[in-house]
């Protein structure tokens, strides 16, 4: 979707980079304070919800998908839309380690502060096309997913870490990937989708490395 936006656009002009990486993490910023408010008014919920919100969620960030080419007025409000929903439907889990480990989530939340601002800055600065990589890792998530299901119905030796391991791993090359096509994109209204893109990849590290703490 983002291609077809892109097509027929010049190159931005290096102020309009800026301004595109200014408002893409701007927006990064403001989704995470919606997804914090989800999570927050959601922590007496049900984790059987969990499931249902994250569908809506996932609606919400399809319904983007289309809304970004006709209104960045819509396309933005479903973006804080989505936050508020993915964090409540993961809030069972961060009211759990509230509760029981609130070390843990603020181990998990520097160490993937320093995480994302490490290979986010190796994505934006290389020359080298990432997009190949991207593919590859793609299908290496695919697979990852399929590991958990599976990890869930049988015991595994270290799963959870060997799990979380993986899901570091392939989040460290998504995340410079879509680091790339942030400096690379030509047309300033890609800011929403870029923004949801690098907010799953911080939540899908963040997540992974209080999985990664549960194992220890």
């Amino acid at each position: 979707m983002t291609a077809t936006i892109e097509k027929a656009q010049p190159a931005l002009t290096r102020d309009e980079s800026a301004t595109l990486f200014g408002r893409t993490m701007g927006l990064v910023a403001v989704t995470a304070g919606t997804f914090a408010l989800g999570a927050y008014l959601a922590r007496d919920a049900s984790p059987g919800w969990s499931w249902l919100i994250f569908l809506a969620a996932f609606a919400v960030l399809i319904g983007m998908y289309t809304a970004v080419q006709r209104s960045q007025q819509w396309s933005v409000g479903l973006l804080l839309g989505f936050g508020f929903l993915i964090g409540a439907a993961v809030a069972p889990t961060v009211a759990y380690y509230a509760s029981a480990d609130p070390q843990a989530l603020w181990e998990a939340g520097g160490a993937t502060a320093v995480f994302v601002a490490g290979f986010g800055a190796l994505g934006y600065a290389t020359q080298r096309d990432l997009s190949n990589l991207a593919r590859g890792l793609t299908w290496a998530l695919l697979g990852l997913i399929v590991f958990g299901i599976v990890e869930i119905f049988a015991q595994i030796p270290n799963g959870s870490g060997v799990y979380a391991v993986l899901g570091l791993v392939i989040f460290a090359g998504l995340i410079a990937f879509d680091f790339q096509r942030l400096r690379q994109s030509k047309d300033l209204r890609t800011a929403p989708l870029l923004a949801a893109s690098i907010f799953l990849d911080i939540l899908n590290v963040f997540l992974f490395f209080l999985s990664f703490g549960d194992e220890n």
